[in-house]
């Protein structure tokens, strides 16, 4: 087996704003395997707020790929490797040029049904009342009025934000995603507003040490767990606290870990969403197997970089497609 990482920048079409920072592009690390002629590829994204960096990522990228290419099993080390950017890019990889050599593709070699076309949000992101209603409006002008909308809050003005984009897309799916940004005593005081507002979801509103206070708060709202939900190992101390559960392969550390967490928060009562970083339709396609048993799917990596790589998969009016094995898997 052969290997090979490289290191994209992808410049995103308009700034994208999350409570806790700005980003500009979108940094992702590519690992391709090649064995006989058969040719798998990965994408990952590095992320500053769980410690990864890119050099750091492709350190441990060429570390595990090493010990593929002197011959080991990926499954006989897969789980010792840490959970994050790096491994879900060779994990990936490794579907990728399974369902190659194999000629199937990777649903079938996981034994789950085809993944079909899903509904994804499409993301606004922080930004004062009367910007976040104008992207609205644009929105369900593009994907309909019942377009999927992911509204970006930190903890400022979230009641006039929420209603305002509200009555820009009334009949909108509107979920809200804090990143970690607010107290319990903001949660519980800004609840009634969002039950008011037909808010279908409510995303990591406490940061993931302090979330213990959603077992004591009145979730008028579903409330879904991002940074507090890496892997499965996870979900258990979660019960009590959050409603759904947010899948990113960035987190899990790929598909595998995916497929795994996916059916633990299943067997445990949760419901899902399937999320991502900033990244390209190579990163997003693995996610697809996933989506289709998700009550969420926010797979719009893409559409905030403006351009992708070709061939990638298909966003038309708020849906996304399954991938072509030509892109992966």
């Amino acid at each position: 087996m052969q290997a090979q990482v490289r290191h994209e920048r992808w410049e995103l079409a308009t700034p994208f704003i999350i409570a806790r920072e700005t980003y500009h592009h979108a940094d992702v690390v590519v690992v391709t395997l090649s064995h006989e002629g058969a040719v798998g590829r990965g994408e990952c994204t590095p992320t500053n707020f769980y410690g990864e960096d890119v050099p750091g990522v492709i350190d441990a990228v060429r570390d595990l790929t090493a010990r593929l290419v002197r011959g080991e099993d990926w499954n006989s080390f897969h789980d010792a490797a840490p959970a994050g950017a790096a491994r879900n890019a060779v994990d990936c990889a490794i579907w990728d040029l399974r369902a190659k050599q194999s000629g199937r593709r990777a649903w079938e070699l996981a034994g789950i049904p085809a993944p079909r076309a899903v509904r994804t949000a499409q993301t606004i992101s922080v930004g004062d009342a009367a910007h976040q209603a104008d992207k609205a409006h644009a929105i369900v002008c593009g994907d309909g009025a019942d377009a999927l909308i992911k509204l970006k809050l930190d903890a400022n003005d979230v009641v006039a934000r929420v209603d305002a984009v509200r009555a820009a897309a009334p009949a909108a799916t509107i979920i809200v995603d804090a990143n970690a940004s607010w107290n319990p005593a903001l949660l519980e005081a800004v609840m009634p507003a969002l039950q008011a507002a037909n808010i279908a979801m409510l995303e990591q509103p406490l940061p993931a040490g302090a979330d213990a206070a959603l077992a004591r708060i009145n979730r008028r709202v579903p409330v879904c767990a991002d940074e507090s939900a890496h892997v499965s190992a996870d979900l258990d101390a979660l019960r009590g606290r959050y409603d759904i559960i947010n899948v990113k392969l960035d987190k899990t550390g790929g598909l595998t870990e995916a497929l795994r967490m996916c059916a633990r928060a299943q067997a445990l009562g949760f419901d899902l969403m399937v999320g991502c970083m900033e990244g390209t339709s190579l990163g997003m396609a693995p996610a697809m197997l996933v989506a289709g048993s998700a009550r969420f799917a926010d797979l719009d990596g893409p559409l905030l970089i403006g351009r992708d790589r070709s061939p990638g998969l298909r966003y038309e009016r708020g849906m996304v497609s399954p991938p072509d094995a030509a892109l992966w898997g």
